[in-house]
């Protein structure tokens, strides 16, 4: 072993600041860490990621005495993942240069990460937020809402403050995770793969101070905010495309039974054919959505951007190519036969005008089979397209 990796083995933890044109605030925020490690006996470094700045952000953090390394691939997501490829310590805590996280209490995360914890979170909200520090529309709308919906999602009912950028994990759990967003939405990345992954996650509480810098800061509310949220609805195929076709399904076959054989009339509203048509929409519809999640799933899962669901695998062992085609050809002729006898009507009235209350009850059934019938014949070839990398 060369004495450059003993120096690196020997480090306990990196200190971790993305930056682009920081100067006003990156000295602070670099001189806060350091008498932090020194005061606590934490053998560490501050790494400064560098995204491009050309305000001389990089000379000032190496003047003082932090590790500079340069990112070239623009974002913030593309700044902290080159900086923890080049971190020496076990284990990163990253935050912001711009002096609103506070760098002189780090002891709580690192004393979470030595218990064994992989990925820390701080929390603002139970830390306290400084008057000026957080845009109303973040604190009680934004963050709130986000936060919400990803612990509901992703079952992850630990974390408050999912978006909080001062964090610490473990190096090796971070590479683990084989994150791949370059923006904004790279904190959020970092939490939803940590908790599919089930990784060990704590929280502390963290202060928010307002930002140090003259100029705006790099956030975009409205649209970081939808990247946020586009994130996580791609990362959770259930609640994109499962849940809400299964409950098209459900109310389109609900709705499809109770009109089949008669009208009804509710409240002076009578519901025929014509709200059967509907029905069937909604049944053809569904069911895309839900096949749209399996399919996403799988893809995802092939590309490594999901892990390995066991319960879809045990599903797959039921649900192969040939069972599709089976089901599939059962429908088809169902829908066939009963479009025949359909026509077999009209020929006994010399193909002239039927009375669409009873051909329809015939006919939309009918054509509804056949369309998933059809869908699921091409769904079943599709899947196993999708399973030949996998397998």
């Amino acid at each position: 072993m060369t004495p450059t990796q003993t120096k690196v083995s020997e480090l306990e933890l990196t200190i971790l600041m993305p930056c682009l044109n920081e100067a006003e605030t990156l000295a602070t925020c670099i001189r806060k860490a350091q008498v932090w490690l020194d005061e606590n006996g934490v053998n560490g470094e501050v790494l400064i990621a560098d995204n491009g700045s050309t305000d001389g952000s990089q000379a000032i953090a190496a003047e003082i005495g932090a590790r500079v390394v340069h990112v070239s691939a623009k974002g913030y997501g593309s700044a902290l993942l080159g900086g923890i490829t080049a971190a020496r310590g076990k284990y990163v805590i990253m935050g912001d240069a711009d002096d609103s996280y506070d760098f002189t209490n780090l002891g709580p995360f690192l004393a979470k990460l030595r218990d064994g914890y992989e990925l820390v979170m701080g929390n603002r909200f139970k830390g306290g937020i400084r008057p000026g520090a957080m845009k109303a529309l973040h604190k009680y709308l934004g963050n709130p809402v986000l936060s919400g919906a990803a612990r509901i999602m992703f079952r992850e009912k630990k974390i408050g403050d999912f978006h909080c950028g001062l964090r610490g994990f473990s190096r090796d759990a971070a590479l683990r995770m084989d994150l791949r967003t370059t923006g904004m939405e790279f904190a959020s990345e970092m939490v939803v793969k940590a908790s599919l992954q089930k990784m060990r996650i704590a929280e502390v509480p963290t202060t928010l101070s307002p930002d140090g810098r003259s100029r705006p800061p790099h956030l975009r509310s409205w649209r970081d905010g939808w990247r946020h949220l586009r994130f996580l609805l791609l990362y959770s195929p259930r609640w994109l495309f499962l849940y809400p076709g299964a409950l098209l399904m459900l109310i389109g076959a609900l709705v499809g039974i109770l009109l089949l054989w008669q009208s009804i009339t509710i409240g002076g509203v009578t519901f025929g054919v014509h709200t059967l048509v509907y029905a069937a929409l909604a049944e053809i519809v569904g069911f895309q959505s839900v096949i749209f999640a399996v399919f996403t799933k799988v893809f995802a899962i092939n590309e490594r951007l999901l892990p390995e669901d066991p319960r879809m695998n045990k599903m797959f062992e039921y649900i192969t190519l040939e069972t599709g085609l089976i089901v599939g050809s059962v429908l088809l002729v169902a829908g066939l036969a009963g479009s025949v006898y359909a026509f077999s009507i009209w020929g006994e009235r010399d193909f002239g005008l039927l009375d669409p209350t009873r051909t329809l009850r015939l006919v939309i059934p009918a054509f509804t089979a056949i369309a998933l019938g059809i869908q699921i014949i091409l769904s079943s070839f599709f899947l196993s397209v999708l399973g030949l990398k996998h397998r």
